[in-house]
């Protein structure tokens, strides 16, 4: 089996080439396609699903960022981009954004970047629900004013321990991953 990942930006290639190996069982294996942002994203899906003419067990995720949309149309949106093709799909959101799963284990972004004061961090209730951050992006650069956003998911992904991670849109990708293993 192999799973497709569909990426909206290459950032988040990084931070999965560092954890799907943690997560995904040694006979599967995995393909990541980063992309240039939503429009390329969205554009491709339909060409990339049609297309694929690769043989065997191919399954394909798709990764976008909510930036404040409705979560709910976003996902109905990608999945009505995906046609009639009968390919196993999975689409999750990264609620608001990617960054926002890097406080979701705000212990990784203290090993990442050598400053264990972070940690104080989730005693302050903007931090708790790591997917209610407005602009985690934003936020991430404010306090830590060295991240790069590339440089920055090789450099979080390693430290990130899945288990512990409180965003609710990674634990759901995470489990919908695993799911579309299982079927």
């Amino acid at each position: 089996m192999k799973l497709v990942f569909l990426l909206e930006e290459l950032s988040m290639k990084y931070f999965l080439e560092s954890l799907l190996p943690r997560i995904l069982p040694e006979e599967v294996d995995f393909q990541l396609i980063p992309h240039q942002g939503k429009r390329d994203l969205e554009k491709s899906i339909p060409k990339k699903l049609r297309g694929w003419n690769e043989p065997g067990d191919i399954r394909f995720v798709i990764l976008h960022d909510q930036d404040n949309k409705d979560c709910v149309a976003l996902k109905q949106s990608l999945l009505a981009l995906c046609g009639a093709t009968k390919r196993p799909v999975l689409v999750r959101i990264a609620c608001q954004e990617l960054e926002a799963w890097y406080f979701g284990d705000v212990s990784a972004l203290a090993e990442a970047y050598g400053n264990p004061k972070l940690t104080k961090m989730m005693a302050q209730k903007k931090y708790r629900v790591p997917d209610a951050i407005p602009s985690p992006k934003e936020e991430l650069y404010r306090l830590i004013p060295q991240h790069q956003q590339i440089e920055g998911a090789k450099r979080i992904a390693p430290c990130m321990d899945i288990e512990r991670n409180t965003s609710v849109s990674f634990q759901a990708f995470i489990e919908g991953v695993h799911r579309l293993i299982a079927q």
